[in-house]
């Protein structure tokens, strides 16, 4: 049996993306596609929210990048291991419902988040175009996992160096120029592929929805951090979202909010390398 929040499985799927599961069977039994939960490391960690890619065996797996400090002390974890705390399934699901046809643009790590909802659709016997777009081939994650979980699968790349060459935009663009019609439109990747691909699925008025990922700190609506405008209104992405109406959402605010702990976040960073390094030298 394992124990309360116990890492079942850790796997490293580039050098800055890690994938964990986490022996959590009460959020795995209710938790669907869209969903988050929100993890401290340890009792003086910060709370971080991660979206939840898969659950199976009454463990949840989420999968993050190691860009801050509470991440990269996530990445140290292993198999065995124990979170302080684990809470969820948060947020409203996606909304999954039957249509003909739909598009899921995953940029880099979104491609974990775009993973579940492509997976979704699919199984209700809808038909699923998912594309991933990376900056080199290098770090592409989850390729076999996404083309199981979908229709047609396309893989961009910045720089050509696998698949399409480009953005996922200019990928999206040429099958709707193909003549593929679609119902609705998921962008789910960084705040300007979203903004980007909002302002390209207006020009051929496509329905589009767009995952917030803001700062949060409790996850119910509390403390305010994580509001976005919609439609001229504050919403929190908690509890009204993760998912909005992309032609809806300010992007220009978000990415502007985003940016305001940027430094802070650099310092933490370099504190932690630096106690890593003290404690090897040690």
């Amino acid at each position: 049996m394992f124990k309360k929040y116990e890492i079942t499985e850790q796997k490293d799927l580039t050098k800055e993306i890690s994938l964990i599961s986490v022996y959590a069977p009460f959020i795995a039994r209710k938790a669907k596609a869209g969903q988050f939960v929100i993890l401290r490391v340890d009792e003086a960690g910060e709370r971080i929210p991660l979206t939840i890619s898969s659950c199976r065996d009454d463990c949840v797996t989420v999968i993050f990048q190691k860009i801050g400090a509470t991440t990269m002390a996530l990445g140290e974890l292993g198999k065995g291991d124990c979170l302080q705390d684990f809470v969820g399934p948060l947020g409203r699901p996606t909304e999954i419902d039957r249509c003909s046809r739909v598009a899921v643009l995953g940029g880099g790590l979104g491609c974990a988040i775009a993973l579940p909802i492509a997976k979704a659709f699919h199984e209700l016997g809808v038909e699923v175009d998912l594309i991933g777009g990376f900056k080199t081939k290098d770090i592409i994650i989850l390729e076999d996992e996404m083309k199981a979980a979908c229709t047609n699968l396309y893989i961009c790349t910045d720089d050509g160096s696998y698949g399409f060459s480009g953005f996922v935009t200019g990928k999206l663009e040429e099958l709707v120029e193909s003549g593929v019609k679609y119902d609705k439109v998921f962008a789910i990747g960084p705040l300007l592929m979203m903004k980007f691909a909002c302002r390209l699925t207006a020009k051929y008025d496509l329905p589009t929805v767009v995952s917030m990922n803001p700062i949060m700190i409790d996850g119910t609506g509390m403390c305010g951090c994580c509001r976005v405008t919609v439609d001229g209104q504050v919403r929190f992405a908690c509890v009204d979202g993760p998912d909005f109406d992309g032609h809806k959402v300010d992007f220009d605010e978000t990415i502007a909010r985003a940016a305001t702990y940027k430094e802070f976040e650099i310092r933490q960073k370099e504190a932690h390398i630096c106690r890593l390094r003290g404690a090897v030298n040690g």
